[in-house]
C-alpha cells in the first residue's frame, strides 16, 4: 500500500515587503519578548482594533475569559481584525471541548477567506490558516493553512507571527528541512527571537541533530514566559527521570499561563510515575476544569507512560483520551503504536490506519503501517515459551540458533529474579535495519540493536547489519534480559538499572559478549565527560555525544557489576521488586543497599578508578575525540617498528601497551599485533595466548575468531575448535562452510546434538545439493540416537531419489537398529 504525502514549502513563497500595522506588530513583539505586561497595555491603549491581538496576548496568560471577551469584540468589528477575533473563539472553543463550535467558527472563517481573502489584513489571512488546522489534519486543510500563511507573509512581509507558524506547520507534520529554513528566515531578521529559536529545538529534537534541551534553555532565557519552551523542557526532564526538574519547568510554564494543560499533564504524568496520588488527582481536576474532556491531558499521560516502558498504562491512557475526542490523531496514534509493542497487532493496527486518515501527513504512522505490511509477509514460528516472526528465507535458520538459547536465557533469568512472564513471548527479527527502526520509534535511522517492550521483542538480524559485524545471539540475550527486570519491577525499573543489567548478563553468559572497556571509555571517564550514578539516565536519554551512549551502556553494566560484587546476584530480585512496590532510587538505595546516592556515587567513583587504575593512568582525551598518553605512544611506538621491521622491538612496545591497558581486547590493540607477531615467527602456542585475549573479549570478532579455528585445528584441540566456530555463526550464520566444519568436528567429538543444529543449519541455507545435505542430517540424528526422525529424513531423501545408496543403506541401517518403527 502507498502512503507518500509530503507537506513541501517548494511551491511557496514570501512576497515582496508591504506596509506593515505597526501597532499590532508592537504588540506581537512585546509577547514575543516575554513583556505580556507591556503588551497587554500596548494592545489596551490601542483600543478596538487591536481587540484580536489583546485577545491572543490575554491567551498566553491564561486569562480565557478575559480572552474571550476580547476576541468577541474584535470579531464584531467591520475592519483589520475581525477573523482574528473568530478564529480566536474557535481556538477557545477547541480547548474548552466544544469541538461543534470550534469547527462552525473555523469553516465560518474559511469559508468568507475564499470568498474574499485576497482583501483582508495580513493578521486576518494567516487567521484563516490557523481556521484551516482547526478543521482537521486532511492533506486539503493542511494544504490550505499553509498557502494562507504563505498568503499572509506576501500580504506583509514583517509578519513574523505567520513565518513561525509556517515553521511550527512544517515540524508538526515532520519535514524538518523546510521547518528549518522557515525559522532560519525569521533569525536572520530577528536572530532571538525566542519562537524561532524554540522552534529550532523543536527540529533537533525530531531530528536528534544538535541539543534540543539547550537550544529550548536559550529560548526561554530570551522569554521567561515561553510557555511552550518550558514545557518541551520539562518533558526532556521526564523522559530523563528527573522528576524535580520537570516539576519546576512544568511549574514555571503554570505560572506564566495556568491553562496550560499539557504542564498539567507533566504534573499528572510526575505524581503518576512517583506515586504521589495528591498530585495526580489536582491535575487531573485542574485539566478537567479547563475541559471537561482533556483528550489533550490524556494524550500527554499517554506518551509519558511509554517513554517510561510502561506500555500497558500508555494503551489505557490513550483510549481514554481517543474516547474523549475521536478525532485526535494523536491519541489514536500513541494508542495504536503502544498496541502493537504490547502485541495486540490487528487492534494496534487499526488505530494507525484511523489516525493515518485523519493525518496523511504523520511520518510515524505511515512508517509503521508500511512495515506493518511487510510483516505481514514474514513468517512465524512458535515453539515452546517464543513465538518467533522473521523474513520467510530467513526463520529457519535463525530459529534453530535462537530459539534454544531464549529457552536457556529464559531459565536462567528465572532462577535469577525470581520471576517468570508470561508467555509465549514474541520476537520479531528484522533484515533491514531501517524496519527495525521504524518498529521501534516510528523513523529509520536509529543506533540501536534491539528493543524490549516486555514480551514483545524486536531487533536486527544479521542481514541488517554489515556481515560478520554483529552478533546477533548477544543482543537477543540482551533484550530478553529486560523482559525480566522490567516485569520483575512492573515496568518501572530505571533505564541505567535495566539496561545495565542487561549487559551485565551478555557477559555472565559469554565473556566476550556485551560492552567492554575501550580507549574512549577510559579517555572520557578520566576526563570528566561520564554522568554520576545519579545521573546515569541523562546518558541515555540526552546523551552529550554519540559516544556518551555507548559508554553509558557499560557504566552501567559497572555499575551493577559492583553491587553484584559487594551484594550477590540475588541483590538485583530485591531491588527490582523494590521499584515495583513504588520506591524510587533514592529509596532503593537507602532500603536494599543500605547506602545513600550520593554516597554511591562517590563508591563507585573509587571502584572504577582502582578497577582501571592502569589505564586511566596511560590514557588521556585527546582532540576532536583523540586519544594520547603512555598507551597511545607505546601502541604509536610498536606500529612504526613494525614498519621499520624492528621485530624484537615492536614486541616490546606492544607487551608495554598490554601492561598499561591489560582489558583492552580491540581488533586494533596490543594483544591482536602480538598474535600477529608471533604467528609470523612460528610460535603458535604463545600467539594462540594473545588470541584468545581478543576472541574472550569481543564478540563480533570475526577475524580473530576465524584464526583462532585454524589454530586449533592445528593444535587438533576439537573442543577449542568447536567453540570459535561457534562464536564465527553467533556473528554470521550465513556461511555455509563454517556449518560444514563445525558439524564434522563435532561429529568427530562426540557431540552430536551439535552435529545435528549445524546439519539443519545447512539445510535451511538452501544448498545446492539438498538430497545430501537432508542426508547428512539424518547420518547425525542416527548419531544422536533420534531413530525416528532420522528414519523419517532419511525417507525424505529417498521420495526424492529412490536410488540414493547412502540413504538406502542408512534406511536398512536404521531398520534393524529400531525395529518398532516397522509397525504399523
Amino acid at each position: 500500500m502507498k502512503r507518500a504525502l509530503v507537506l513541501s514549502l517548494a511551491a511557496l513563497s514570501f512576497g515582496p515587503p508591504q506596509q506593515a500595522p505597526s501597532s499590532w506588530r508592537q504588540v506581537q513583539a512585546l509577547a514575543d519578548a516575554g513583556r505580556l505586561d507591556e503588551a497587554e497595555r500596548r494592545a489596551r491603549s490601542g483600543g478596538a482594533p487591536l481587540s484580536a491581538a489583546l485577545g491572543d496576548v490575554l491567551v498566553l496568560r491564561g486569562r480565557l475569559a478575559a480572552a474571550e471577551s476580547a476576541y468577541r469584540a474584535a470579531s464584531s468589528l467591520p475592519g483589520a481584525g475581525r477573523w482574528a477575533g473568530r478564529v480566536g473563539l474557535g481556538e477557545l472553543a477547541r480547548r474548552a471541548g466544544n469541538l461543534d463550535a470550534a469547527f462552525y467558527r473555523a469553516d465560518t472563517v474559511a469559508a468568507a477567506y475564499e470568498r474574499d481573502g485576497s482583501r483582508w489584513a495580513s493578521d486576518d489571512r494567516a487567521a484563516a490558516g490557523r481556521a484551516y488546522l482547526l478543521l482537521g489534519s486532511e492533506a486539503r486543510w493542511v494544504r490550505a493553512a499553509l498557502a494562507a500563511f504563505d498568503d499572509a507573509v506576501a500580504a506583509d512581509s514583517s509578519n513574523i507571527d505567520a513565518m513561525i507558524r509556517i515553521g511550527d506547520l512544517f515540524i508538526d507534520k515532520y519535514n524538518a528541512p523546510d521547518a528549518t529554513s522557515s525559522y532560519e528566515t525569521v533569525l536572520r531578521r530577528s536572530p532571538d527571537h525566542p519562537r524561532a529559536i524554540l522552534g529550532m529545538a523543536r527540529v533537533a529534537e525530531f531530528t536528534s541533530e544538535g541539543d534540543a534541551m539547550a537550544t529550548a534553555r536559550t529560548a526561554v532565557e530570551k522569554n521567561a514566559s515561553l510557555t511552550a519552551g518550558h514545557v518541551l523542557i520539562a518533558r526532556r526532564h521526564l523522559e530523563a527521570e528527573d522528576y524535580d526538574s520537570a516539576g519546576r519547568s512544568a511549574r514555571m510554564a503554570l505560572a506564566v499561563d495556568s491553562s496550560a494543560t499539557k504542564a498539567w499533564a507533566i504534573l499528572g504524568a510526575i505524581g503518576w510515575l512517583t506515586g504521589d496520588s495528591a498530585l495526580f488527582a489536582s491535575s487531573r481536576a485542574a485539566a478537567t476544569r479547563l475541559n471537561p474532556r482533556p483528550a489533550d491531558y490524556y494524550e500527554e499521560l499517554a506518551e509519558a507512560a511509554g517513554r517510561h516502558r510502561r506500555y500497558a498504562d500508555a494503551v489505557r491512557f490513550a483510549r481514554e483520551a481517543a474516547t474523549m475526542d475521536t478525532t485526535s490523531v494523536r491519541a489514536l496514534g500513541v494508542l495504536g503504536s503502544n498496541q502493537l509493542r504490547t502485541g495486540a497487532m490487528a487492534d494496534g493496527r487499526a488505530n494507525l490506519e484511523r489516525a493515518f486518515a485523519l493525518d496523511p501527513y504523520n511520518l510515524w504512522h505511515k512508517n509503521t503501517l508500511d512495515l506493518l505490511d511487510k510483516v505481514a509477509k514474514f513468517r512465524t514460528l512458535e515453539r515452546g515459551r517464543f513465538r518467533l516472526v522473521a523474513p520467510a528465507a530467513d526463520i529457519e535458520l535463525l530459529s534453530t540458533y535462537l530459539l534454544p538459547l531464549l529457552e536457556r536465557a529464559y531459565d536462567e533469568f528465572a532462577a535469577r529474579y525470581d520471576y517468570r512472564p508470561p508467555t509465549p513471548i514474541r520476537l520479531e527479527v528484522y533484515g533491514q535495519h531501517a524496519d527495525f527502526s521504524v518498529r521501534t520509534v516510528g523513523l529509520a535511522g536509529i543506533g540501536a540493536l534491539g528493543v524490549s517492550f516486555g514480551t514483545v521483542l524486536a531487533m536486527d538480524g544479521p542481514l541488517a547489519r554489515p556481515p560478520r559485524s554483529f552478533n546477533y545471539g548477544s543482543t537477543a540475550w540482551h533484550e530478553l534480559a529486560h523482559t525480566f527486570t522490567l516485569g520483575k519491577s512492573a515496568h518501572r525499573v530505571p533505564r541505567w538499572l535495566s539496561e545495565g543489567l542487561s549487559v551485565l548478563e551478555q557477559r555472565r553468559f559469554r565473556p566476550e559478549w556485551g560492552f567492554g572497556p575501550d580507549l574512549e571509555f577510559i579517555a572520557a571517564y578520566k576526563a570528566g565527560n561520564l554522568r554520576r550514578l545519579s545521573e546515569l539516565n541523562e546518558g541515555f536519554v540526552r546523551p552529550r555525544s554519540a559516544a556518551e551512549i555507548g559508554n553509558s551502556y557499560y557504566l552501567a553494566s559497572l555499575v551493577c557489576e559492583m553491587i553484584e560484587a559487594r551484594h550477590g546476584p540475588r541483590i538485583f530480585a530485591a531491588m527490582l521488586g523494590a521499584y515495583a512496590n513504588g520506591m524510587d532510587t533514592e529509596g532503593v538505595f537507602r532500603s536494599v543497599l543500605r547506602t545513600s546516592l550520593s554516597d554511591a556515587d562517590r563508591e563507585f567513583d573509587a571502584w572504577v578508578r582502582n578497577k582501571f587504575q592502569a589505564p586511566l593512568n596511560a590514557v588521556d582525551a585527546g582532540e576532536r575525540g583523540s586519544v594520547r598518553g603512555a598507551f597511545a605512544g607505546a601502541m604509536q611506538q610498536g606500529l612504526r617498528h613494525i614498519e621499520a621491521r624492528n621485530v624484537d622491538s615492536a614486541r616490546a612496545a606492544f607487551t608495554r601497551a598490554h601492561a598499561l591497558f591489560p582489558q583492552y581486547a580491540g581488533e586494533d590493540g596490543p594483544a591482536w599485533h602480538l598474535y600477529v607477531l608471533e604467528r609470523a615467527r612460528g610460535n603458535a602456542a604463545v600467539a594462540l595466548q594473545h588470541l584468545t585475549l581478543v576472541t574472550g573479549r569481543v564478540e563480533s570478532a570475526w577475524q580473530a575468531n576465524s584464526h583462532e579455528a585454524d589454530l586449533r585445528a592445528e593444535a587438533r584441540d576439537d573442543a577449542g575448535l568447536m567453540a570459535a566456530l561457534d562464536r564465527l555463526l553467533w556473528i554470521w550464520p550465513y556461511d555455509a562452510p563454517t556449518h560444514v566444519r563445525l558439524a564434522d568436528v563435532a561429529t568427530r567429538a562426540g557431540n552430536h546434538a551439535l552435529a545435528v543444529r549445524e546439519r539443519r543449519a545447512v539445510i535451511a541455507l538452501q544448498p545446492t545439493d539438498r538430497l545430501d545435505a537432508r542426508y547428512q542430517l539424518a547420518v547425525a540424528l542416527a548419531a544422536s540416537g533420534d531413530t525416528v526422525s532420522a528414519r523419517r529424513e532419511v525417507l525424505g531423501v529417498l521420495e526424492q531419489a529412490p536410488g540414493y545408496q547412502k540413504a538406502q543403506t542408512l534406511l536398512l541401517a536404521l531398520r534393524s537398529r529400531a525395529p518398532e518403527a516397522r509397525k504399523p
